[in-house]
């Protein structure tokens, strides 16, 4: 029993998924950025996507920034094990051009309110 991590995360002491602590977390998630950040070139190359390097790497850096109030280490932790995946099936190419294009699709859209703009929009 002795050898089983624990951490505590408000009054509970819980099991870690990887960080013990949230400097390893903090590392982890920057080693996930730097392998993001040298896959750009050969991302916008295979899936010859319009897209400039300078595009992707910018909103490589919006999608980590979205996260960046997040604290408990768990949570980091699985979205560090989700960001692995994801570079991993981008990196195999099990992807397709529209996965990716999906990334710079805007995510703010305002819905309509009045009963034209929700028709033409087909949400009524």
């Amino acid at each position: 029993m002795s050898s089983q991590r624990a951490i505590q995360v408000g009054q509970k002491l819980v099991k870690p998924v990887l960080s013990t602590t949230p400097g390893e977390a903090r590392r982890r998630v920057l080693n996930l950025y730097k392998a993001w950040y040298r896959q750009v070139p050969y991302i916008v190359k295979d899936y010859d996507i319009p897209k400039s390097e300078e595009q992707c790497r910018q909103k490589l850096r919006e999608l980590f920034l979205a996260n960046k109030d997040v604290t408990d280490i768990r949570v980091i932790d699985l979205l560090v094990i989700k960001g692995q995946m994801e570079l991993k099936e981008t990196v195999e190419i099990w992807k397709q051009k529209g996965h990716i294009m999906a990334y710079f699709k805007p995510t703010e859209e305002p819905k309509p309110k009045d009963f034209l703009s929700k028709f033409f929009a087909s949400n009524e």
